[in-house]
């Protein structure tokens, strides 16, 4: 054990009677440890600069739960539209004949939108541009 020096703490007489009457809780055998527990661990927290780190556990299980969750729902979700659109894209590529040029033009013009819209892309607005471009010729 290493050698301990005394210093003055000066407390206002209510956090004082408080720690008094709380220390034993934590099982601290003397205020002096209670405090040095204290002290350790308000310098653990400010050397994690994240409050997070020190959550109660249940309600750290908890969150890491419901992310767990929210996990699995977005993978079920990113699977189904992955599926949706792999059916979508085999209907279109059987029903009509793009060349290599067309196919590389659309992509660089979906990924445009992409950007722009930042992935929230509206099918009626997509059809009112689609109508505004058109030429006239109803094929």
């Amino acid at each position: 054990m290493s050698k301990k020096e005394k210093f003055a703490l000066y407390l206002t007489p209510e956090k004082k009677a408080r720690l008094e009457r709380r220390y034993q809780e934590d099982g601290s055998r003397s205020i002096t440890g209670f405090i040095e527990r204290a002290i350790d661990f308000y310098l653990d927290y400010l050397s994690a600069n994240d409050a997070g780190l020190f959550l109660p556990t249940s309600i750290q299980s908890y969150l890491d739960g419901r992310v767990g969750q929210l996990e699995n729902k977005m993978a079920s979700l990113a699977y189904k539209q992955a599926v949706e659109l792999d059916m979508l894209s085999e209907i279109i590529a059987d029903s009509f004949q793009f060349s290599e040029e067309d196919l590389r033009r659309r992509r660089a013009e979906s990924v445009r939108n992409v950007k722009q819209t930042n992935g929230r892309i509206s099918f009626e607005k997509r059809v009112r541009e689609s109508v505004k471009d058109d030429d006239g010729w109803q094929g």
